[in-house]
């Protein structure tokens, strides 16, 4: 069974007891009764839903915000381990040197200017880039070190290229879209209701209780804006980005 389907027989069934009980409810109240001497629960039931509508976009715009925090921690935990492999590779032989750094500004190179965009309108790393980093793995590990110096450095060099490896799997998973569709669901139902229950108020004419109904819907709308556009960490407008591999390469020409 599809959660859409659960999903949607759990409501229909909550709205089923709700209406079942108001239904037999109303048969055992007798003729004389006034029910102008029954509070109003209208207002009531506005503010619980708006404050429980307000809880549930709290936490959608704070998973969203984590989601880019963590994409973008991703980034810099990236290009920190490249910059010290490229660094590190110094105490080895200028031609096993330059090979390490030719394959290190190859690979940020071809991450910012090409996989940056496949991240942004596809959501998903390439083969190409995981190509790159296993060509700088054979250069780092295919060297047998000649002298206790290159020894010592090698195992943290092995180890920087995991992190890297490690980082890029990382930075994959979180290109795409986080926030499920039946959130999205939730969310815009959530609004529909909130905005809706407006009218239940009998909200008037007049200029003022226009124009705060205009700016509650706005202020909704805004926030879930704010959700779709944190919502694809390298995608659209508030996104994460390459500044890290930009700090740690400045010799290379990058996001031209």
């Amino acid at each position: 069974m599809s959660e859409w389907l659960v999903l949607t027989l759990a409501m229909a069934a909550a709205c089923a007891v709700v209406l079942a009980i108001a239904f037999f409810n109303h048969r055992r109240i007798g003729e004389d009764d006034d029910p102008s001497e029954t509070p109003d629960v209208i207002e009531y039931m506005t503010m619980m839903i708006g404050v429980i509508y307000a809880i549930v976009l709290g936490l959608a715009i704070a998973g969203v915000w984590e989601g880019r925090g963590a994409a973008q921690e991703y980034v810099r935990q990236e290009a920190q381990a490249l910059h010290e492999i490229s660094v590190r590779s110094q105490v080895y032989p200028a031609e096993v040197r330059d090979r390490i750094r030719a394959g290190v500004d190859a690979y940020v190179t071809y991450v910012v200017d090409t996989e940056w965009r496949q991240m942004a309108e596809h959501g998903t790393v390439t083969d190409r880039s995981g190509e790159l980093l296993e060509r700088i793995r054979r250069d780092v590990t295919d060297y047998e070190p000649q002298t206790d110096h290159e020894g010592q450095a090698y195992q943290p060099l092995v180890d920087q290229v995991a992190l890297v490896d490690d980082a890029r799997s990382a930075r994959g998973l979180s290109a795409g879209a986080t926030m499920p569709g039946v959130v999205w669901f939730g969310l815009i139902t959530g609004a529909l209701v909130t905005v809706g229950m407006i009218f239940m108020l009998q909200i008037r004419r007049s200029f003022r209780e226009l124009l705060l109904a205009g700016l509650f819907s706005a202020l909704i709308a805004f926030l879930l804006f704010l959700i779709w556009d944190f919502d694809a960490p390298f995608g659209r407008g508030i996104s994460a980005t390459a500044e890290p591999f930009l700090a740690q390469f400045p010799h290379l020409d990058l996001g031209g």
